[in-house]
């Protein structure tokens, strides 16, 4: 059995339909997106459902989702937290921000995702909100002007079920839900 269901291969077809005849396989990224939100990761399995979705090899799947930082080809916790360690940020104190988040998740040094799957912390070259450093992304909603105290404050909020409000817009909810609306199979709300 593939990864997506007979629901999610109709939504797999709208998202194919998007795109000019001939041009099919620009929906990669949002399948693969698709494909995330089913399994919380990119599995070789689903890599292959893609693959065959648009007439690709696995290899040319394969190298998409192992460019792009928010596709994720391991194992992923509940809620992905990313903490922008680029110069900006850097000089606005965001290492101190990424320990702490390590910390406070209980992740050691060089382990990626919390012992009961909750939470992933991940260094990221760069979030695109210098003015706003140090930047933090939970499930890619981004928090403007991070220090470790509110760091402390954000996992304690998803360690009690609450998902935190961004800086602006809305909170996906998790990572699956936030890579089921990159995909545009759902509208966020």
């Amino acid at each position: 059995m593939g990864v997506l269901s007979p629901e999610l291969l109709e939504v797999a077809d709208a998202i194919k339909a998007r795109y000019p005849a001939g041009r099919e396989r620009s929906a990669v990224m949002p399948l693969l997106y698709l494909v995330q939100s089913v399994e919380g990761s990119l599995t070789r399995e689903g890599l292959r459902e893609v693959a065959s979705l648009l007439g690709l090899t696995t290899a040319e799947v394969e190298s998409v989702a192992t460019f792009y930082t928010m596709l994720r080809t391991r194992r992923t916790g509940t809620h992905l937290i990313t903490v922008c360690t680029n110069l900006s940020c850097a000089l606005r104190g965001a290492n101190p921000v990424f320990e702490t988040a390590l910390e406070a998740a209980a992740i050691p040094l060089g382990v990626e995702t919390s012992e009961d799957g909750l939470i992933t912390v991940l260094e990221e070259e760069c979030l695109g909100a210098c003015d706003a450093a140090p930047v933090v992304q939970i499930d890619f909603a981004n928090h403007d002007r991070v220090d470790a105290e509110r760091m402390r404050e954000l996992i304690a909020a998803l360690r009690a079920g609450e998902v935190p409000t961004p800086s602006r817009g809305s909170a996906p909810g998790d990572f699956r839900s936030a890579s089921r609306v990159l995909a545009g199979a759902e509208e966020r709300s």
